[in-house]
């Protein structure tokens, strides 16, 4: 075994991360919000405590309306609104 082949052994090794599946199910529901709505960097721990106060259906629920209504603009932008004012409007239909 030459030096080159530890080399590049090390590099290998260096590049592999080990991937930690989260530990708790609004762990992973924050994940894909994040994902889904394009949250910034300095959104994501937000998102998280959301998902770990909130119930799972009233996450739900306010993904699956941004999706649906905000076409256009900042999806993260509107999906905090509607986590806010869930259950508050009695015209919207919410049970929150």
């Amino acid at each position: 075994m030459s030096k080159d082949d530890l080399t590049q052994f090390s590099d290998i090794w260096k590049g592999r991360q080990a991937v930690k599946p989260p530990a708790y199910e609004w762990q992973d529901l924050a994940l894909r919000v994040i994902k889904e709505i394009g949250a910034p960097a300095f959104k994501r721990s937000a998102v998280f405590k959301i998902c770990k106060e909130k119930p799972k259906a009233v996450v739900e629920g306010a993904l699956n309306d941004t999706k649906e209504l905000c076409r256009d603009g900042h999806k993260w932008m509107y999906f905090f609104k509607v986590v806010e004012n869930w259950g508050k409007d009695p015209k919207a239909g919410h049970s929150g």
